[in-house]
């Protein structure tokens, strides 16, 4: 089983907070930004790896 403790704990923790801003923020159905959510919330490094290379974009950030 892989261990993720200390700075790579909290790298990946950073990593899963940007990508839920991500998919907050794009233009999907509610639907499937729930389900994109909840995967990177059950499988931080897999959900956001999985996302990295096929989940939705967000939008342009308000400044």
């Amino acid at each position: 089983m892989l261990d993720i403790t200390g700075l790579g704990g909290l790298l990946v923790l950073i990593l899963d907070i940007w990508a839920i801003i991500a998919i907050v923020s794009s233009a999907e159905s509610t639907g499937k930004k729930v389900l994109w959510v909840l995967l990177v919330l059950i499988l931080p490094l897999i959900g956001f790896i999985i996302w990295l290379i096929a989940g939705p974009r967000g939008g342009k950030m308000i400044k």
